[in-house]
């Protein structure tokens, strides 16, 4: 037994013995490995891209338009929206239709609704 012992103390040995001669010192690898961040002064932003508007005459909908679907995308998504049979609205399309319509209720720039598909002969 005494022999098994001596054999692990003398496998240990040797493993510490070969990883120490060929590892790197340890104070090298920290100092290169660290990166110094720029100061606020040397950070520069890229510009801020502008988009050119469209003419008023060339855009589809109107603000009044927009703000209208995004109050009814919003009463869709807090479940407060409901269709005109009473049913909760579930469908984001269905809640942009909804405010697309009362947009040109209101008078709001919108284009007309898409005309209804041909009916199918069976």
């Amino acid at each position: 037994m005494d022999g098994g012992k001596t054999m692990a103390t003398k496998k240990a040995a040797a493993k510490k013995a070969t990883t120490a001669a060929t590892s790197k010192p340890a104070a090298t690898t920290k100092t290169a490995a660290k990166k110094t961040m720029p100061t606020k002064k040397a950070v520069k932003k890229a510009p801020a891209k502008t988009v050119a508007k469209k003419a008023s005459s060339k855009t589809k909908y109107s603000p009044a338009a927009g703000q209208s679907v995004e109050r009814e995308l919003k009463a869709m998504k807090q479940g407060k929206l409901k269709s005109d049979s009473g049913q909760k609205v579930m469908n984001p399309k269905q809640a942009i239709a909804i405010g697309l319509s009362e947009a040109r209720r209101a008078g709001a720039k919108v284009p007309p609704p898409p005309p209804p598909p041909p009916p199918v002969d069976k």
